[in-house]
């Protein structure tokens, strides 16, 4: 079987493997792989980054953001041979902390959690795979075009969870949101957003190409000037902040409306310096009873949220997304970013 592998820690050794064909365990799916999304995560592990091989082995099947058909599923399941399904990315570890215990493995406070494609388990970059039933999630059957964007969908449904759950500690009625970047988290941000009913704004440095027109087709307002400028006028609720950028992070906080609230969900590279005035931060924080809160991956209850958010989504808009495929075989093209790709999605069930 044809799968997309990678030696973690190993700069340059992404290649497409012949690996055994799965074999399903008693609680456990087997899926016919459709397609597999691409993410800055799954790049900085080809770049050799980071990333965990299984135990005993020195390659990865690489891939998160699965999307799948269900070949057989075993008895009492409630999974049918057809099904449209996605697994779910992160594993509790074994010897599970409080938060892995009851549920909340995103939130795992010892680190020993596992992940498919990333940290210790294969992933779901393979032209079948195999997952267990209680962490696969089904999908309407109509999504089968996007249905890869669910696990970035999951991110950030659980930030806008954390979002209502910290401002829920007050009387709390958002008006304005301001999301910061316009890659696929960021758009997925404004979607769930808008569906709140929310005036929904989205800042990216792009001036061109597809990505201005995704956020109009949205009914959000696309901004592409300095954050301080732009967050300053619209003095947002909520911010959702998707670019990891140290200037634009701390420009956000800066220019919230009081008891305004901050989610980040953007990973900001180490050893970048930036000089900031933490007094007037910390004093405008304090005195307005702001709020920043980091959110990370997803559980089970945000994949549910995530699939019922695609499931009433424009689909054109949602495979607007979408902006360029590739198959399996040429897998590797999908690492290279071109100046136009919002999402690049590998194509597992075409050859090449």
């Amino acid at each position: 079987m044809r799968a997309l592998t990678i030696a973690p820690m190993h700069a340059d050794s992404l290649e497409i493997s012949e690996v055994p064909e799965p074999t399903p365990g008693h609680d456990e799916l087997l899926v016919d792989g459709l397609a597999l999304g691409v993410c800055g995560t799954d790049r900085e592990i080809a770049r050799g980054e980071y990333g965990w091989a299984p135990p005993h082995r020195d390659r990865l099947i690489l891939g998160h953001e699965s999307l799948g058909r269900v070949s057989h599923a075993p008895p009492n399941s409630n999974f049918e041979s057809g099904d449209l399904v996605v697994g779910v990315v992160r594993r509790p570890d074994p010897q599970p902390c409080g938060p892995c215990a009851h549920g909340e493995f995103d939130m795992c406070r010892n680190g020993r959690y596992t992940e498919r494609g990333i940290k210790e388990i294969d992933g779901y970059g393979s032209r079948q795979w195999c997952v267990e039933t209680d962490y696969a999630v089904r999908l309407d059957p109509r999504l089968e075009p996007v249905g890869m964007l669910m696990e970035p969908t999951t991110v950030v449904a659980k930030a806008w969870e954390q979002v209502h759950r910290i401002g829920e500690r007050a009387w709390f009625e958002p008006k304005r949101v301001l999301v910061t970047g316009a890659g696929p988290i960021g758009l997925l941000a404004a979607m769930l957003a808008v569906q709140q009913g929310l005036e929904t704004h989205v800042l990216d440095r792009h001036t061109d190409g597809p990505k201005p027109g995704i956020v109009e087709a949205l009914g959000a307002s696309y901004h592409h000037d300095d954050i301080a400028e732009v967050a300053g006028k619209l003095q947002p609720d909520v911010v959702i902040e998707a670019t990891g950028a140290g200037p634009v992070v701390f420009g956000a906080i800066a220019n919230t409306a009081s008891y305004g609230i901050v989610c980040l969900t953007g990973v900001s590279p180490a050893g970048r310096t930036l000089r900031i005035d933490a007094g007037d931060v910390n004093r405008e924080m304090v005195l307005e009873n702001d709020a920043v809160v980091g959110s990370v991956n997803a559980n089970l209850r945000h994949y549910h949220q995530a699939a019922a958010a695609l499931a009433k989504a424009d689909l054109d808009w949602l495979s607007s997304l979408i902006t360029r495929r590739v198959p399996l075989e040429r897998a590797p093209e999908a690492f290279d970013t071109e100046p136009d790709d919002v999402k690049v999605v590998i194509d597992l069930a075409t050859g090449s």
